[in-house]
């Protein structure tokens, strides 16, 4: 039974893993047994948090900086990852977010967060991916969001790019499960992270969210450890093109 989630031998690379979900992501996945490549557009080459956590779970730790807004960078980062040599595991964390009403929102909030939060990650998908089809195995993992299936609100960028991405999973997912490669997505809750800071400093929104989440407080980053190694090991070698909510039940309400 434990091999189901066992991870040993295997490298995952995790985009925005300098700090909040791709940290407990990346701290999760050293933890199971993987050696962790972290990708961020301000990691620093040694001494983060992040290699810290990877290294103090007996894990190698390789650091690498990308802008995902930058599509230039994101092909340098591909072959920076080519010369790794084989990546078992994708987490396709990195994002960001813009607010401003869908009536004032410019095309450049639109494209920059278009670029980062779908387009980066259809690139590296396809390029990590291919190579995954030609061995027969591999795994990827999508960063969506409750906005995947919700609309938001002065959010309009950032819930296109996530709706996008439960589209993405769902047909590289139909493509690749037949080769070996599972192809799923976690969709974080109200996560305590520098993206939400904005709604918990708002008394009226804060006290709107903790209202309906059926668990009573606001997730943390290491909630989404669990489902990051389930989507990561053999457990979910039948699991594919799922979308999988980790929100203390919000959506269920």
């Amino acid at each position: 039974m434990s091999t189901l989630f066992d991870l040993s031998g295997r490298t995952a690379v995790v985009t925005g893993a300098r700090r909040g979900i791709g940290l407990a992501m990346a701290e999760a996945l050293a933890v199971a047994g993987a050696d962790v490549v972290g990708v961020s557009a301000q990691l620093e080459a040694t001494g983060s948090e992040v290699e810290q956590r990877v290294r103090a779970a007996g894990r190698r730790f390789t650091a690498l900086r990308a802008d995902l807004a930058d599509r230039v960078a994101v092909r340098r980062l591909v072959g920076d990852l080519h010369d790794l040599g084989p990546i078992d595991i994708l987490v396709n964390n990195g994002g960001t977010i813009a607010r401003a009403p869908a009536a004032e929102h410019p095309d450049e909030m639109w494209d920059h967060v278009i670029e980062v939060n779908l387009t980066s990650q259809f690139v590296l998908s396809r390029e990590i991916g291919r190579e995954m089809v030609a061995r027969g195995r591999g795994k990827i993992i999508f960063t969506a969001s409750l906005l995947s299936f919700q609309g938001g609100i002065t959010v309009p960028g950032y819930a296109a790019s996530k709706s996008g991405i439960a589209g993405l999973t769902k047909a590289l997912a139909n493509e690749w499960a037949g080769h070996g490669v599972n192809v799923n997505a976690i969709a974080p809750g109200y996560i305590a992270t520098d993206n939400t800071r904005a709604l918990r400093e708002d008394p009226e929104r804060d006290r709107a969210i903790l209202t309906r989440i059926p668990a009573g407080r606001w997730g943390n980053a290491d909630d989404l450890a669990g489902a990051t190694v389930f989507l990561a090991a053999p457990a979910s070698d039948y699991v594919n093109g799922v979308v999988l909510p980790v929100d203390g039940g919000w959506l269920g309400r």
